[in-house]
């Protein structure tokens, strides 16, 4: 029953071009394999994977020699290898990242059928090459998961808990809900990203078109809000399914995200997280303060409550120290204004004595001055008259 029901599910998710876009060749000079309608790269590697169904999946390595993180591309339904070449280029040059994009079984000139659980082999088995190949650690590696490679992309991160960040470009919540706005899930769903997005411990970027016909925006914001570490997502307006690579923002924000998730976690700021005020108010802790409040909470647990004054006051205790407190404050400003006031009130006394002795003493040298002039001018009178006569 569960293989009938994943071959219907297949039929009607599963849409590989038809033909490929490309073949496979050998160089005559080296006998590399190259994509047909691509010339040779010095910096692109094309290679065959088994994988554990038994199936070949062709993969494509992208080198770039600036690179600190490894992108692996999970692409969407009805593209393949050589539709999505060039696209992979210009991000390994713009990101200065490697790159690895595979075909699903079934796409391109990969083995075999397509299917949900082949899909899940064929990501592993790119996984495996990236470490066994190319020396990639979990800790450098970025999935990105493009719509249905949402699917794949979102079944592996959920089991790589060191991985450095995800990527859900037009992701799908389920390949049921897509069709039916279904309120749980159902055993013979396929992709059930809903419930696996809160298994992944990274940062995960979401990038979802506005405007998208094919999959509702409502599936990556809904996968946004259910992820544990958010980074800033990204809703283009207007954007559709198919297009947003031709976006400018496109580009810029990936970039962003690229560069944020290559540095230490201590010194990533994610927009993306959603944070209350008093969180960002508060300044980022040390990985110290991270141990030692870990060592602190566990020897909390093994120690008795103390009653002594270690005790946390209740708030009607810590109101009443406050109001008394506020009250001593107040009568020592009073008494120090009240003295103040005093020494004014004296010094306005003493003020006025001086300047009563002032008045008097001018009193008395005003009438000492009339007098000696009278006496000045009955004196002239006298000498006047004597000198008449």
């Amino acid at each position: 029953m569960g293989g009938v029901t994943s071959s219907m599910a297949a039929k009607l998710a599963f849409f590989p071009p038809n033909p490929p876009s490309y073949k496979l060749v050998a160089d005559e000079m080296t006998g590399l394999l190259l994509l047909s309608t691509f010339p040779h790269r010095e910096n692109v590697e094309i290679l065959k994977l088994p994988t554990r169904k038994g199936t070949e999946v062709v993969g494509m390595y992208i080198r770039h020699p600036m690179a600190t993180s490894t992108l692996l591309y999970s692409h969407g339904n009805a593209a393949d290898l050589g539709q999505m070449y060039e696209l992979f280029v210009e991000l390994s040059i713009h990101l200065r990242v490697n790159l690895m994009g595979y075909d699903y079984s079934g796409y391109g000139q990969s083995s075999g059928k397509p299917s949900e659980q082949h899909t899940y082999a064929d990501i592993e088995a790119v996984y495996k090459c990236l470490e066994e190949g190319y020396g990639a650690k979990q800790e450098d590696i970025i999935l990105y998961g493009q719509s249905v490679g949402s699917g794949p992309t979102l079944d592996l991160a959920a089991r790589l808990p060191h991985l450095r960040a995800v990527v859900l470009h037009s992701p799908i919540l389920s390949g049921l809900r897509v069709m039916y706005p279904v309120k749980k899930s159902y055993w013979f769903d396929i992709y059930k990203n809903i419930d696996k997005i809160q298994l992944v411990d990274c940062p995960v970027l979401v990038i979802h078109g506005t405007a998208d016909e094919v999959v509702d925006c409502s599936h990556g914001k809904q996968l946004w809000e259910l992820s544990k570490e958010k980074y800033e997502p990204l809703w283009l307006k207007g954007g559709n399914h198919c297009d947003l690579e031709h976006h400018p923002e496109y580009i810029r924000h990936l970039k962003k995200f690229v560069l944020t998730v290559e540095k230490p976690p201590s010194q990533r700021y994610t927009g993306s997280r959603r944070r209350s005020t008093d969180q960002q108010l508060l300044p980022p802790r040390k990985s110290t303060d991270i141990v030692f409040e870990a060592s602190r909470k566990s020897t909390d647990r093994r120690e008795k409550p103390r009653h002594s004054t270690d005790k946390a006051l209740p708030p009607t205790d810590v109101n009443k120290l406050l109001l008394k407190s506020n009250s001593n404050n107040l009568s020592e400003k009073l008494e120090k204004l009240k003295n103040q006031s005093n020494y004014a009130e004296k010094l306005r006394v003493s003020f006025d004595q001086v300047e009563r002795s002032r008045r008097s003493v001018d009193c008395c040298l005003e009438k000492s001055r009339k007098s000696v002039d009278h006496q000045l001018e009955r004196g002239r009178k006298s000498v006047d008259r004597i000198r008449t006569g």
